[in-house]
Parts: structure tokens; sequence; C-alpha cells
């Protein structure tokens, strides 16, 4: 087989495992800030906290051996979009929670039957795509050209914060990527394990582990399996914004257009999540009840194909799968999608922006 055609198939198949996963365990990040912010139960959300130290170790750990080199991913570029990773996570945070859930959420409802989810992945890669390449793209450009920061200027070679901090302390990044690894990884596994309720919930533990551990496999089957001398795979794993829109477009062009690790872990969950519907007898089809219920929908899409583009991933894309670089642009964009999300609860809660702030500066 083709190198294409190999990464193409275990991306499938590793979409399979992720869609089934999040099916049968209800691994859901809109969730986790919404049970936190609504409800006090932190479950869903250290689940999530669990996910990223698991993608950390394993991430750091290929690269330190050898196998992957994530310098070569987009996320730690020394082109710092700061501007785009605050902007788009706001609007991604915001609008998954109009959404009814994130975009890996949203398929794996597609897998479940929900035809709601359905119309909210068919429009966020609608405007995933024209902020990539279409009609809103040029806006992007012209943002990133005015706010991007070019980190060679100051001596940095990426926006890690590896290097970072080794630039600070006069060091060499590699030595002390190990330290920096589980000093962050340590907090998360420390601030998920030290809840005694957390400890007794395995599907939440489960799912942490395995979504956390698909990351890695991701860069693996890339950076591994999809190396070539001449055409190389470019190093990527689990992201569902940007891969939307291509489905769509592969979908449009399918006789001359090529399949990637992208495209193929997108149908990969949306089969993995109908599998493991049909086995549990949990798949139902399921509409619109209402058309403010509808309106809510598109809106939260169309932020949420904007925004992910505009952060360069979702709360899996920049969530985990950057964050596993230890990237300061993931950092940021991470930090802004919580945010959107928990700015976009409070207002359904208090029922306007200004009450909205003021819940959220009262509980702070």
């Amino acid at each position: 087989m083709s190198v294409g055609t190999i990464v193409s198939t275990f991306g499938l198949l590793a979409g399979v495992v992720f869609g089934a996963t999040a099916n049968k365990t209800n691994f859901c990040t809109m969730g986790g800030v919404s049970d936190m912010v609504l409800m006090g139960d932190k479950g869903r959300f250290r689940s999530w906290m669990l996910a990223i130290a698991v993608a950390i170790i394993g991430t750091q750990t290929l690269h330190v051996l050898g196998y992957i080199d994530i310098y070569k991913s987009i996320y730690l570029t020394s082109n710092f979009g700061w501007l785009g990773a605050i902007v788009g996570g706001l609007m991604f945070g915001y609008g998954m929670t109009l959404a009814g859930g994130c975009a890996g959420k949203n398929l794996i409802r597609v897998g479940g039957g929900n035809l709601k989810s359905l119309i909210v992945v068919l429009v966020m890669g609608v405007f995933a795509y024209m902020t990539l390449r279409g009609l809103i793209g040029m806006g992007r450009v012209q943002m990133e050209a005015a706010a991007n920061v070019d980190l060679t200027g100051v001596g940095l070679q990426s926006q890690g914060m590896v290097d970072i901090i080794a630039k600070l302390v006069g060091v060499q990044p590699d030595s002390i990527r190990v330290a920096i690894t589980a000093i962050f990884a340590g907090a998360l596994l420390i601030y998920c394990f030290k809840d005694r309720k957390f400890r007794g919930e395995p599907l939440n533990i489960s799912a942490g582990v395995i979504i956390g551990l698909l990351t890695p496999i991701g860069w693996y089957i890339t950076g591994v399996m999809g190396y070539d001398d001449f055409e190389p795979t470019q190093l990527a794993s689990f992201t569902f914004v940007a891969p939307s829109g291509d489905s769509l477009q592969y979908l449009m062009t399918f006789s001359g257009a090529t399949i990637n690790f992208g495209i193929a872990t997108v149908g990969g969950v949306i089969l993995g999540s109908f599998l493991a519907a049909i086995a549990s007898k949990s798949f139902h089809i399921e509409g619109f009840s209402t058309t403010p219920d509808m309106i809510g929908h598109l809106f939260g899409a169309a932020m949420m194909g904007t925004g992910g583009v505009l952060a360069l991933g979702c709360t899996i894309g920049q969530g985990i799968t950057g964050m596993s670089t230890l990237a300061v642009g993931s950092l940021i964009a991470l930090s802004s999608i919580i945010m959107g999300a928990v700015i976009s609860l409070k207002r359904m809660e208090e029922g306007s922006f200004s009450g909205a702030f003021r819940a959220i500066f009262a509980a702070g």
C-alpha cells in the first residue's frame, strides 16, 4: 500500500477507537465545563485534564526517543498567533455551548443518530473551509499578518514552553524537557487523582487514558508510519474542525481529491460511535424540537468553524493534541475556549451578558 493509504487506514481505525470510547464513556469537553460551572461536578472536566496529561507524557516520550519531531507540527512554529488563539478560542468556546457540544462531541452524536449534530457538523465544516480558503480567509490572513509575532526576533525557534524556559535559564531545551514534562503532566495528574470521587469513576478515568493515548498514536501514524523520503505525511494528530471542512470538500470532489489522516479520523469517529450505539442499543434519531433551538445550533456551528480555524484547533486539536507539544499558543487557546464556554453558560443562566460577567467575577 502507498504511505497515504497506510496513514488513512490506521487513522480510520484510531478514529473508530476514539468514537467508540467517547460514546461509551460520555466523554465530552463541553459537558465537562458545563458540569463544573452549573452543577459543581468536575468528573468529566478531570477526565479531559487526564487526557491532556497522558497525551503530554506520550507525545514528549516519542519526541525524546526520536520517533517524531514535534517541531514539525503546526503548534510549535515561531509564528506566534496570540490573537487568533484568544479570539478563535473565545468564539469556539462560546459556540460549542450553543451547538450542544464541541466538534468531536457532535461527530460522536452523528454516529448515534443525532440529526441536529449532523447539521452542526455540516455548517461547522463549511465555515471552517470558508475561514481557511474562502470568504473569511482574507480577514484571517490580514489579522495574522497584523498580530502574529515572529519569535525568531527574540532568539526563539518555536513557541514551545520548553524552549522559552530553556532560553530564560540559559540551557538547551533537551536538557530540561523531561523535567518540564514531569512538572506539567504531574500537576494535571495530581489535580485529577487528588479527588476521591474521581478515583471512583472508572468510566471517566478510562476515557481520559484512552483519549489521551490516541494523541501520541496519531503522531506515530503520521510521523513514523507516514514517513517517506519524497512525499512525507504532514505530522499531525487528532483535531476536528479543519478536517471536517476538508471532509466535506473530499466528499464533493472525491475523484480528484486525496484522503488524509484528518479526513480518515473524522469518518472513523462517526463509524466508531455508530458501532458503539448499535452495540449498546442506544442509537436513535433525534431532530430539532423548536426553531430557536435550530437557530442556536446554527450560530454555534458557525462560531465553532470560524473560531476553531483561527485558534488552530478545538478542545481536542488545541486542548489535547496542541497541549501535548507544550506550546504556549495551545495553552492560550485552551484557556480562551474554557473562558468562552463559561461566559456562554453564565449568559444562559443569568439571561444577559452583564449578569454573566457579574456572576463570573463574583465567583472569582
